[in-house]
C-alpha cells in the first residue's frame, strides 16, 4: 500500500485513494445494478446515493437469500475508548436505515476487550464508555425488540466457545500478514480479531440454522472480517457480507474525524458554543478574501464545511448542488456557510441528547444475555 495513506483498523493516517483501497481489499464496488436492485426495497438511502457506502462483499447472495424469505441479521459495533463523535453516529445512521428497511435483527458489538489491549486503558474505563457509547446507539431509535448490545467481558461465556473455533483456525502468520503483528505485540492484541468474529456467527449458533449476515461498517475494519470470512467454511456458517463506507471528515480537512484532535471533532455532548467555536474553525475551500470569493469562487470538493453537509446533514441532493453551485461561484461566502452548518448541527444535538438521555431507561433491556451494566 502507498506510504502517502494508511488505513488499519486502529489507524488512519493521509489522503485515502479509496478505489485504490478497494482493490487492496478485493471488495467490489456498489454499481448501478446494484444500487437499482436495493432501490427495489425502498428509497435508497443519500448515503448509497452519494457513493460514501461505495463497495461490498456477497451483497447480491445477501439479497438473493432474503428474497427467498431467510431475513439477514445486522452487525456492527463501536471500540469505546472515548466519547462518541459524528465520525461513529454515520454508520450508524446507516444501520438504522437497513434496518427499518428490512425489517431485520441487530447486534451491536462494543468491543471493551479491544480498546484494553491496544491502548493505555483499564478495563473499568472501557467498560463505562461502552455504556456511554452505547447510549448514543439507542438514542438513534433501533427497534428495542429487534436490537441487541454486547459488551465483550460481559457476554464473553457466550462468546469464547466460538472465538476459540475460529482462533482455532487463524494461524500467527494470517494474522501478521493482515493486521502487520510483530514480536513486541501483546498476545491478547493477536486473539482479539476472533472475538470480532463472533457476532458474525452468533445468529446461526443460537438458530441452529444458518442465518445471513450484513456487517456495514468503515472500510478499515475489513482486515477483521477477512479473518472471519475465511474461518466461516471451516464452522460451518455462511460467509458474513459486508458493506464498507469512507471514513467522516473531519472538520480540519483531514479524511477521518479523530478523537485525538478534539478541536476538529464534533462529539454528541458538544454544547451549541463549542459547536460554533469549532465549526468556526474549520478548514474551507475558501479564497484569501471576500474580494477574491466573489471573483473567483470557492471550492467545495475539499471544504469540510461542505462535506459535513454532504456526508450527513443536506438530505437533498438537489439542494447539496446548489450549495456546491453557489459556492463556485461565489455567490455564499464561508462565513454563511459555518453559520448554517453550525445551526444544523446544534438542532440535531439538541434531539439526540434529548434521546440519549432517556435511553438510560432503556439500554438495560436491550443486552444480549441481559447482562448488567
Amino acid at each position: 500500500m502507498p506510504e502517502d495513506f494508511k488505513v488499519t483498523p486502529w489507524e488512519v493516517t493521509g489522503d485515502i485513494d479509496y478505489d485504490l483501497l478497494m482493490r487492496q481489499f478485493g471488495t467490489s464496488p456498489i454499481d448501478e445494478a446494484l444500487l437499482e436492485r436495493l432501490s427495489g426495497y425502498g428509497p435508497l438511502h443519500p448515503m448509497l446515493r452519494r457513493g460514501i457506502f461505495y463497495t461490498h462483499r456477497d451483497m447480491a447472495w445477501l439479497l438473493n437469500e432474503y428474497d427467498k424469505g431467510n431475513s439477514f441479521t445486522l452487525y456492527t459495533g463501536r471500540g469505546p475508548s472515548g466519547n462518541t463523535h459524528l465520525g461513529h453516529l454515520m454508520p450508524w445512521i446507516f444501520n438504522k436505515w437497513v434496518q427499518d428497511t428490512f425489517g431485520c435483527d441487530m447486534l451491536f458489538q462494543m468491543t471493551d476487550d479491544e480498546k484494553f489491549l491496544f491502548k493505555d486503558l483499564s478495563l473499568e474505563e472501557t467498560g463505562r464508555m461502552a455504556y456511554e457509547n452505547a447510549l448514543d446507539f439507542v438514542a438513534l431509535g433501533f427497534d428495542p425488540k429487534k436490537t441487541k448490545i454486547i459488551v465483550d467481558t460481559k457476554n464473553v461465556r457466550r462468546m469464547y466457545p466460538i472465538a476459540l473455533e475460529v482462533a482455532k483456525r487463524t494461524t500467527f502468520s494470517t494474522a501478521k500478514a493482515v493486521f502487520g503483528f510483530d514480536n513486541s505485540t501483546n498476545i491478547g492484541s493477536i486473539f482479539y480479531t476472533t472475538m470480532q468474529s463472533v457476532p458474525a456467527f452468533l445468529p446461526s449458533a443460537d438458530a441452529g440454522r444458518q442465518v445471513p449476515v450484513l456487517i456495514p461498517c468503515g472500510i478499515d475494519q475489513d482486515p477483521h472480517f477477512r479473518v472471519t470470512r475465511d474461518a466461516a467454511p471451516h464452522l460451518g456458517y455462511p460467509k458474513p457480507s459486508l458493506i464498507f463506507c469512507k471514513m467522516f471528515p473531519g472538520l480540519n480537512g483531514g479524511d477521518k474525524m479523530s478523537s485525538s484532535d478534539e478541536n476538529a471533532t464534533i462529539y454528541t455532548t458538544d454544547t451549541p458554543k463549542a459547536v460554533k467555536k469549532k465549526v468556526g474553525r474549520a478548514f474551507t475551500g475558501g479564497r484569501v478574501s471576500v474580494e477574491e470569493q466573489r471573483q473567483l469562487g470557492g471550492n467545495p470538493e475539499v471544504c469540510a464545511v461542505f462535506k459535513y453537509n454532504f456526508y450527513l446533514f443536506e438530505k437533498d441532493d438537489a439542494k447539496l448542488n446548489e450549495l456546491a453551485d453557489k459556492c463556485r461561484k461565489g455567490e455564499i461566502l464561508c462565513g454563511e456557510c459555518k453559520m448554517c452548518l453550525t445551526e444544523r448541527i446544534n438542532v440535531f444535538l439538541e434531539g439526540h441528547q434529548d434521546r440519549r438521555e432517556k435511553a438510560k431507561d432503556v439500554v438495560g433491556d436491550m443486552t444480549y444475555d441481559g447482562f448488567e451494566w
